[in-house]
This record gives C-alpha cells, sequence and structure tokens, in this order.
C-alpha cells in the first residue's frame, strides 16, 4: 500500500490547514474522516483547481467545500490487477483500500503501480504463455532446464521442458 495521505478528522478544517498537511508530510492528498468513516478526499490538484485557481480564500474555505465525496474504494483482498483496473475506469491517482468493515487500511497510487509494473508485467506475462497452450503440445527449441535443443519440448512447471528433463523431474 501506497503512503497517498494522511486522515484529517473533520470536514471543518481549513483548506490552508490541509495544504500544511499535505507539505508537512510530503504527500499528494489527504482522507477526511467524520467519526471514522470516510467522507471524501482532497488532492493537491483540488486546491489548486478549486480555490487557487478561483480565487477563493483557503483561510475561509472548509475542507467539505473542496473535497470530492463519494470516495471510490477497493477491497484489502482485491488484487493489484483490480486496482490498476478501478484506477483506470475511474480515471484517478489515488484510491484507497479498505478492509471487511469499511476501515480505510492504506491507499494505492499509480505511483506504487509503476513501482511493481516491471515485475507485474513479467508474472502476467509467463501466466498467460503456461495457459496458453495444451498441456500435451509438443514444440521444438531449446530446453530451459539443460539448453539442448530438442523437436518434443513440453511445458513442464510453466518452462519449456525436454523429455529427458521431464523424466528426471518424475524420479
Amino acid at each position: 500500500l501506497g503512503s497517498g495521505g494522511p486522515l484529517v478528522n473533520k470536514g471543518d478544517a481549513s483548506v490552508m490547514e490541509i495544504a500544511k498537511t499535505l507539505k508537512k508530510n510530503e504527500v499528494g492528498s489527504v482522507i477526511v474522516t467524520h467519526d471514522g468513516k470516510m467522507k471524501g478526499v482532497i488532492t493537491e490538484r483540488d486546491i489548486a483547481y478549486k480555490i487557487v485557481a478561483e480565487g477563493k480564500d483557503p483561510r475561509k474555505t472548509t475542507a467539505k467545500d473542496v473535497m470530492s465525496s463519494p470516495v471510490t474504494t477497493i477491497s484489502a483482498d482485491k488484487n493489484i490487477e483490480e486496482a490498476a483496473m478501478l484506477l483506470k475506469r475511474k480515471d484517478i491517482k489515488r484510491l484507497p483500500v479498505v478492509d471487511g468493515k469499511g476501515k480505510l487500511v492504506g491507499i494505492v497510487t499509480e505511483g506504487d503501480l509503476l513501482a511493481v509494473y516491471p515485475g507485474l508485467l513479467e508474472v502476467l506475462q509467463e501466466d498467460a504463455d503456461i495457459h496458453r497452450f495444451h498441456p500435451t503440445e509438443v514444440f521444438t527449441g531449446v530446453c530451459e532446464r539443460c539448453g539442448n535443443y530438442s523437436d518434443t519440448l513440453r511445458r513442464s512447471a510453466g518452462k519449456l521442458t525436454c523429455e529427458e528433463c521431464v523424466e528426471e523431474e518424475e524420479v
């Protein structure tokens, strides 16, 4: 889970206080809560677009006036692909993660996904390769275990393996 933002306990905090919290914690968003429940999210962009660009006074404008609500969330038991798809579908950069009771347990950000993307892509490709072919399908090429050329490679434990290596595995 990423560090998308700290909590703000009430929606009556001023936007100036929110901006100071963002700076102090070096984050791009805060979650607005009331009585332990998520009420909204405020991002740097919200402050720039809804306050600064509109010429509003950040000392007199409250979190309730600028927060985005309702908050799109994802359950902690969902996988990373589902989180990525939800970020894309909703066109958002931060996704609060909640437990089974709806309590905030973290935030997944676009940056978090980019950090794991190379490894994720490799895992997804391997999974696609493993499930793309029928188990009895035969290939020609180099055995991924011993490095020898073979006309009878088969999938074994996710690798293209010659008959000799498959037999060694079974022993």
